[in-house]
């Protein structure tokens, strides 16, 4: 089973990795996608007035702009790290033990606007790029991800699609490979915003602590239900919903 996580806009600032190396990344097929879009956004951001307007930043989000101008010399660190947020820090991934942690390592990909799906453990830089941004010289990243992404993820058995629904769009796995999306919602059915990523993050946290060896939507919901976790299929194909308390929502 893979999962694939949607990143965050919001980012730990510096890591004590070596500087990125594209070719170490999960999904190597990628790493000429990677390569090109990492020398646009480099190069974007010699100009640091064009890429606010670009990136649509504002004067106090210019720190971002040197993040990207230095996005093959930075430190790193692991993307599971890097990330923050309600989703990761409900997921708390510093917390676990060393097997959750090489188990995310295994199963967990985070699928990143510039880098497309990167693993949990994958080291990479700081950096703003949203999945909506087109870049100079560079197709939208829907079509410069979407096709390539989906073929690296042919071998990958079981997905389960945590994404947002603009970061699906970057690789689709729906009918590509067997897999099932996501959806937070209350008892009634209604579809939540905020504290679907909460509820996403304490999802993944329960799966690495108990690592289960599931490889179907049916063997997934299985294991949910003996944990007190309310996952079930949705009227929608190919669609899970995984129910929260209402009072908590």
């Amino acid at each position: 089973m893979k999962i694939l996580l949607p990143p965050s806009e919001t980012k730990r600032q510096g890591g004590a990795g070596r500087p990125l190396r594209l070719d170490s990344l999960a999904l190597p097929s990628l790493t000429a996608q990677r390569a090109e879009l990492v020398d646009a956004l480099v190069a974007l951001c010699a100009d640091a007035a064009e890429a606010r307007r670009v990136l649509k930043l504002s004067e106090r989000q210019a720190g971002e702009i040197e993040h990207n101008r230095m996005l093959r010399t930075a430190p790193t660190m692991a993307a599971i790290d890097r990330y923050t947020g309600v989703l990761y820090d409900a997921l708390d991934a510093a917390s676990l033990d060393r097997l959750a942690s090489q188990w995310l390592g295994a199963h967990v990909l985070i699928h990143s606007a510039p880098f497309g799906p990167v693993g949990a453990l994958d080291e990479i830089p700081a950096y703003r790029l949203a999945a909506g941004v087109s870049l100079p010289g560079i197709r939208p990243l829907r079509r410069h991800w979407a096709e390539p992404t989906s073929a690296a993820l042919t071998d990958a058995g079981f997905v389960l699609d945590l994404r947002s629904e603009s970061y699906v769009a970057l690789g689709p796995v729906a009918g590509v490979v067997p897999s099932a999306y996501v959806r937070v919602v209350t008892e009634a059915g209604r579809a939540l915003n905020h504290f679907n990523k909460k509820a996403k993050g304490e999802f993944v946290r329960a799966l690495a602590t108990t690592r289960p060896r599931a490889r179907t939507a049916g063997a997934l919901i299985d294991w949910a239900s003996e944990r007190g976790i309310r996952l079930r299929e949705a009227q929608d194909a190919g669609v899970l919903e995984l129910v929260v308390d209402s009072s908590s929502a």
